[in-house]
């Protein structure tokens, strides 16, 4: 695991600041949108919020310090920081812990179910943890029990598309066409850089595909191809603006989770530069007109 260093927490709150700073046109009702989590629900009514796989090799109590620096309310957490084969009671106290913080653990995820064990166990441990939704990605044929267990536990699955490679599920059409005609809760966790790494523009995909998105990676890629990579949001070939734009045009009011995925071992630098880009561009968007 990687010693988060304590001389480094200035650092983090005016790396996400400067970004800020930087993109957002001055206004004096801007605070709330750049530095908030909670953004004014007649305008834009998503909220921000953290893959925790973005923070895969920092320990659990890490993950809740930078969040807090970085003011991500929401999190989705990956098995590496609550593990899924953990009993009721650890997930219970981490939950606690993660409640008692300040957060809202809303997700868990990328979940693979391959089998009838891992889709009861998925459904088991995001009910232990109070989670609305299990960002998912079960194998085809376990469809017809994952509908089963919605139906249960009211418990939400968004199916996220893994680009190209992925034989499951690489494009949102490719969840769309499975999961159309099965329970509402069921959809689409769209992850906009898998999406442009085929090629395709993902604010089409969002309202296309608007009535089954449940939820949102959003992060930058290199180039609009397989051999695409991660990058801070802004120098990627993303349009972020225009995506944000098309939540906003379809009142999408679930989470836009940060999957920063480059430099794992030190991301807090791009990934407060990604946060302030995003945040920058929103505020931007509010005061246009």
């Amino acid at each position: 695991m990687v010693k988060y260093k304590h001389d480094r927490r200035s650092f983090i709150k005016l790396a996400g600041i400067a970004a800020t700073a930087s993109l957002a046109k001055k206004s004096d009702g801007l605070s709330q949108a750049v530095f908030g989590s909670q953004l004014q629900a007649n305008e834009i009514k998503f909220n921000l919020g953290l893959a925790s796989y973005t923070l895969r090799e920092f320990r659990l109590d890490q993950v809740l310090e930078i969040s807090k620096k970085l003011d991500l309310k929401y999190l989705c957490f990956k098995d590496f920081h609550l593990a899924l084969n953990s009993t009721p009671e650890q997930i219970k106290e981490a939950a606690q812990k993660v409640k008692d913080s300040g957060f809202e653990l809303y997700a868990c995820g990328v979940v693979y179910m391959t089998d009838e064990n891992q889709v009861n166990q998925a459904f088991d441990y995001a009910k232990a943890a109070g989670m609305k939704v299990i960002v998912g990605s079960p194998n085809h044929n376990l469809l017809p029990l994952v509908d089963k267990k919605v139906q249960e536990y009211d418990i939400k699955v968004a199916i996220h598309n893994h680009g190209p490679g992925d034989k499951n599920y690489p494009t949102a059409e490719s969840v769309y066409e499975l999961v159309k005609d099965l329970d509402k809760r069921i959809g689409l966790c769209l992850d906009i850089g898998h999406m442009k790494r085929l090629g395709l523009e993902p604010s089409d995909s969002a309202e296309k595909y608007k009535d089954r998105l449940l939820d949102v990676h959003i992060k930058d890629v290199t180039s609009a191809d397989a051999r695409g990579s991660a990058i801070q949001i802004g120098h990627g070939v993303i349009d972020i603006p225009k995506f944000l734009r098309t939540l906003m045009k379809i009142n999408y009011s679930n989470i836009v989770s940060f999957e920063y995925e480059k430099d794992p071992a030190d991301p807090i630098a791009g990934l407060a530069e990604s946060i302030g880009y995003v945040r920058g561009v929103l505020a931007g968007i509010r005061t246009e007109g």
